[in-house]
This record gives C-alpha cells, structure tokens and sequence, in this order.
C-alpha cells in the first residue's frame, strides 16, 4: 500500500488532525531511526504513521487502544510485524516487544509528543527553534508534558541510543518535515 493510500486509512479513521500531525510525527521518527539502525525504512515508516488508528475509537477505553489497530492493520493486509508492533506500543497491554521495530514504536511514540510541547512553548512555537539540550530540559521536567512518558522514551537504550542520540535523531526528523506537521 502507498503513503497515499496509508494516509488516505488513516483519515478515514481518525478524525482529530492533531493526532494525525502525531501519526505523522511518529512516522518521520521511525523512517529516520529506521535508516540509523539499517533496518526497512518504509516498514518501519508505515508502522509509525498507522499506529494510532483506533484511536478516535479507543480513547476512552485505552485497554482496547492498539488492539483495535492491530486487527484494523490485519484486515488491510499489512504484514505481521507491522501488526505485531502497533498491538505491543500500547504499555497497558504488557505484550512483549520482541524486535526492533517494536521497540522504536515504543519509545518513539510519547517522544514525539515530548517534542512538540517543547516547541509549542518557545517564543515562535518552531521546531526549528529548538534543540536536543532544550528538549532534554523539558525531559528532566517531570511537570513538562506529563502525557509524555519518560520510562517509554528512555527504552530507546533497547536500541541501543541513548537518549541525548535518540531525541537529537526525533526532533531532525520533525524538523525536516515541520510544514506538515505545522510547526
């Protein structure tokens, strides 16, 4: 399935474009890490942009949330590993994550958010007017974006980063494509 016909799912089921921006977020994040690592970019890039597409449907039942994308996935025809890894970001779940796709979706997933509210509370409201030691300050702020789940991103030292690499390897990858993510 193309990007097209990916975002063209995606919109057919979620309806909030701000998610969508995350979806898009998580997917530029993937790509990225995905050519670092030497592994399938367009798989893993597919992986982050689907990830939340039960969540217009789940939001209000987060035990459902991933599970839901998953079988959505399976009936697409999406390949198992892709599945495997949208039913296993959930933590709620406690579903192992056995490769490393599954644990770049993992920690990707709340980085992103992490991301943009640094963005959203500088001056000009700009990715590109951040940097890694700005995001690593709001990191340290447990008060900063609390949705952000700080144990999820540091499982990027499963990858084998650490998180100064991780979050300066994220925010490049927002940052090339800040005009459709609208920052």
């Amino acid at each position: 399935m193309s990007r097209k016909e990916q975002l063209k799912l995606v919109k057919k089921h979620v309806k909030n474009k701000n998610l969508v921006k995350h979806m898009i977020a998580t997917e530029n994040v993937l790509e990225d890490l995905a050519v670092y690592l030497e592994e399938d970019k367009k798989k893993w890039a597919t992986a982050g942009l689907l990830h939340d597409i039960d969540y217009d449907n789940t939001a209000e039942d987060p035990k459902n949330h991933s599970l839901l994308g998953a079988e959505i996935l399976e009936k697409a025809g999406f390949e198992d590993d892709i599945v495997y890894a949208v039913k296993v970001h959930n933590p709620a779940h406690g579903f192992e994550r056995k490769s490393k796709l599954d644990k770049a979706l993992y920690c990707a997933d709340p980085v992103t958010g992490l991301i943009v509210a640094s963005a959203l509370i500088h001056p000009d409201k700009k990715l590109n007017s951040i940097d890694t030691p700005f995001v690593l300050k709001r990191f340290n702020e447990k008060q900063f974006a609390r949705g952000a789940n700080r144990d999820q991103i540091s499982a990027c030292s499963e990858l084998g980063l650490s998180l100064d690499k991780f979050v300066s390897l994220a925010l490049e990858a927002m940052q090339k494509n800040h005009k459709e993510l609208g920052l």
